[in-house]
């Protein structure tokens, strides 16, 4: 048995996670993944070779690079049985909240809310792909990727347009409290979806959980949204929520694009 060590430095939450298990999903020879979200590692223990492993990894595009590889007599790995049930509850959450984001962001008129419900409908959409794949083929696992990540374009896409439609014309400035009120309980929920996926894999350390929810980029956005909502009161202006949305719309796209790579 063999043991490497890669540095992953895009990884920021468990939908990387997932994008990678689902990535290395039946390369033979990998007993075990170990996941260091914190501090954006991963060790894989194998008994294959290392190289269609490393360039799965590569393929990604999440700043992989291999830092260390060594033997290891470590045969008997400890899995999570309660992983499924949470995956479950972490989807529901993003779900949920692309819901409230999707129909608040339409009514104060924020394609800061729009964009970020997209954000959220992206992790949705990697919960859902690891959930409703397991058990089956590799090949319907690559459908519903490739299905998903399009999906996902085409909505931000559409988004792309309608703030460019927005930023010509003469629209009113979007609800700056809805923004920030919502933004904040969205801020919220990803902190708790991060807090359960960490607390599933055993690791109570206080500051581990804390650099999970900080260094998060869905944190960031959400941040960035806020941070939106109160420029708009500021400036009473629409221009730093069409920013922002036009941001979040681009990272979306990115994500979709990771999505897609699964589908080949």
């Amino acid at each position: 048995m063999h043991k490497t060590g890669f540095e992953i430095t895009k990884m920021d939450c468990p939908s990387e996670e997932n994008l990678i298990r689902m990535k290395l999903n039946g390369i033979s020879g990998i007993a075990h993944l170990d996941f260091d979200i914190p501090n954006r590692k991963l060790t894989v223990f194998h008994t294959g070779e290392i190289d269609p492993i490393e360039k799965s990894i590569l393929e990604l595009d999440l700043g992989g690079k291999k830092i260390s590889s060594e033997k290891t007599e470590q045969t008997d790995f400890q899995e999570d049985t309660n992983q499924k049930k949470l995956l479950w509850t972490v989807l529901g959450i993003n779900f949920s909240f692309f819901l409230i984001e999707m129909t608040t962001g339409l009514i104060s008129k924020s394609m800061g809310l729009v964009a970020d419900s997209l954000d959220m409908l992206a992790d949705s959409f990697v919960y859902g792909i690891s959930l409703f794949a397991v058990g089956g083929s590799l090949s319907r696992k690559k459908r519903i990727a490739k299905l998903a990540g399009y999906f996902q374009i085409t909505l931000a896409l559409i988004g792309f347009v309608e703030v460019l439609r927005r930023f010509f014309g003469a629209e009113k400035v979007p609800d700056f409290s809805t923004m920030i009120v919502v933004s904040i309980f969205a801020l919220l929920a990803n902190g708790i979806c991060l807090y359960l996926l960490q607390k599933s894999k055993s690791r109570e350390e206080a500051h581990m959980k804390a650099s999970m929810i900080f260094t998060s980029n869905d944190v960031i956005i959400n941040l960035g949204v806020i941070t939106a909502g109160i420029l708009v009161l500021w400036l009473d202006s629409n221009k730093p929520d069409l920013i922002i949305g036009t941001i979040v719309f681009g990272l979306v796209i990115q994500g979709a694009l990771r999505i897609l790579k699964l589908g080949k």
